[in-house]
């Protein structure tokens, strides 16, 4: 059943807030990355200036990666909790703080982004060095978010106190699984930015440890990719299947995969510095070995939706081995969204295991290819997603129809031909050699001009993508105004409900002294050596 929110514990305000957050930068870094396609092609010699393409880059790397993916997550994350927990949000003017906190950091750090002074990308690795308005900005950002995970892990615990041994509905238990990670995840760039970016932009000490700020940015680099995903994964299994007419294949699945996510992904950063000099090869070994485990709950969401789809199938009439596919509602946009999704982190999951190998990565990790599976894992699988998110949640949200159904599923199947048509050159270009993080490549050579082809249609994928853009702002703008409709926030039910769970899947505090565990049998040595040895005169936090 569905739940109607009163006047008094509504929460629709602060989700389309931070939604039209997410929906603007988005926009914005779409339009960043046709200007980067273009001018890396060069066919444009009035476009050629690297010092306004790293500020693009830069620009696009930080809206793309931490304000669409925070806003969205955390305005997906407040609606999910009232309709699925059945109870008003508590402490929404908390809610509310942490957003203005979040919005107020993005405006700081976007002014030195945009003149140019704050060219870091969105690693910003030091030596390169930003204005420290940038540093402080993305720590308000930060910062923000974290209202959003007390939030999250406040209404769990209230729930859980008013209905003993029942088990946490399976939206909110993905939701808080997914803040509590990014609280432990986000500890490693907090403690960048506090003792060494932001006293060193201020002139407070006179360097940094290069290998200690790089050591601590990896505990982030990567989890942050499972804080994106998560949202994602949790429509797949609790929003899909009730939109498509069908029931979820396993509840307990979904759970194990929350959990798994939670506790393998965060200390496995440092299989991206493979080839730096700072730490020993035994411990990236270590990393490298959890990297691989963390295909698993993707393998077993992958069953898990699957099976689901093909139970909805089958409910249609679908007949054979493979009927039941053509059978399945594809007009409905959550399903054309979790199809395409899945068949992007098909292809972008192998990528990923070609990155998590040491040997191979080492041929691939400066190219292109890395780009390429970057944008096909996170712009491909995680954000089709999120659209298909917002085009569910906003006729609820807004209590009026969507204004074109039909819209929604074009400007879905061209994010999709757009991001294969992107990403797919990118992947060969850097089996053939092209490297990333340049502006251009003025070379005359037999080996550039292999690259020509292939550029052309990176451009080309750029352009689709940003019409596909356009066309779900202009959709969900036009909602505002469309008929009214009196639509319920319903969630799926699994074809077996349990009223109850083991308590360790319906809960966190056993798996987060995991969590900590491992983070200090991963990165505990890691990042002592900084203290214990004297590193390129280094021996403290960046003195």
């Amino acid at each position: 059943m569905g739940y109607e929110m009163t006047n008094n514990d509504n929460v629709n305000g602060l989700s389309l807030a931070n939604f039209w957050v997410g929906l603007i930068a988005i926009t914005l870094g779409a339009v960043l990355g046709v200007y980067q396609v273009i001018e890396r092609v060069g066919l444009f010699e009035w476009l050629d200036s690297p010092t306004l393409y790293f500020a693009s880059v830069s620009t696009h790397g930080v809206l793309m990666g931490f304000v669409v993916t925070t806003f969205m997550i955390m305005g997906f994350g407040y609606y999910a909790a009232t309709t699925s927990l059945k109870m008003p949000l508590p402490g929404k003017g908390l809610a509310w703080f942490g957003f203005y906190v979040s919005l107020t950091g993005t405006l700081l750090a976007a002014v030195p982004l945009l003149l140019g002074e704050a060219s870091v990308m969105y690693t910003f690795y030091p030596p390169l060095v930003a204005h420290p308005a940038f540093y402080i900005g993305a720590t308000l950002l930060v910062v923000g978010s974290w209202f959003w995970c007390f939030e999250m892990i406040w209404a769990m615990a209230i729930w859980k106190k008013a209905h003993p041994g029942e088990a946490v509905p399976l939206v909110h238990f993905g939701n808080t699984a997914n803040a509590i990670m990014w609280i432990f995840t986000t500890l490693g760039v907090a403690s960048e930015m506090l003792f060494q970016l932001i006293p060193w932009s201020l002139g407070l000490i006179e360097t940094v440890d290069v290998g200690l700020a790089r050591t601590l940015f990896s505990g982030t680099l990567h989890a942050i990719v499972y804080f994106w995903l998560f949202p994602a994964y949790i429509a797949m299994y609790t929003m899909v299947p009730k939109a498509i007419g069908s029931k979820l294949f396993s509840d307990e699945m979904g759970r194990i995969a929350f959990i798994m996510l939670l506790v393998i992904s965060v200390p496995i950063g440092m299989h991206h510095l493979y080839l730096d000099p700072f730490q020993e090869a035994g411990w990236k070994f270590v990393h490298m070995f959890g990297t691989f485990l963390v295909a698993l709950p993707t393998f077993l969401t992958g069953f898990t939706i699957i099976a689901t789809l093909e139970l909805a199938g089958r409910l249609h009439g679908g007949k054979g081995l493979f009927g039941w596919i053509t059978a399945l509602p594809w007009k409905e946009p959550l399903m054309t969204a979790v199809g395409c999704s899945m068949m992007m982190l098909t292809f972008g999951g192998f990528g990923g295991l070609v990155n998590a190998a040491y040997s191979l990565d080492t041929m691939v990790h400066n190219t292109q290819w890395i780009t390429g599976h970057f944008h096909l894992i996170f712009a491909g699988t995680t954000i089709i997603m999120y659209f298909a998110i917002v085009y569910h949640m906003f006729p609820r949200l807004l209590g009026r129809t969507l204004y074109s159904n039909s819209l929604a599923l074009k400007q879905l199947w061209l994010w999709f031909v757009g991001m294969l048509v992107l990403t797919l050159p990118w992947h060969y270009l850097g089996i053939i050699g092209q490297p990333r993080r340049i502006s251009s490549a003025p070379y005359d050579s037999p080996l550039v001009e292999q690259w020509v082809p292939y550029d052309l249609g990176m451009v080309a994928g750029g352009i689709i993508l940003l019409i596909s853009v356009l066309m779900l702002v202009f959709n969900l703008y036009k909602t505002h105004s469309s008929e009214a409709a009196n639509l319920v926030m319903e969630y799926a039910e699994s074809i077996h409900p349990a009223p109850r769970v083991p308590a360790l899947l319906n809960g966190f505090g056993f798996w987060s002294v995991v969590v900590i565990i491992y983070l200090i049998t991963s990165y505990g040595y890691p990042i002592a050596q900084f203290f214990i040895y004297e590193t390129f005169g280094a021996t403290t936090w960046g003195v």
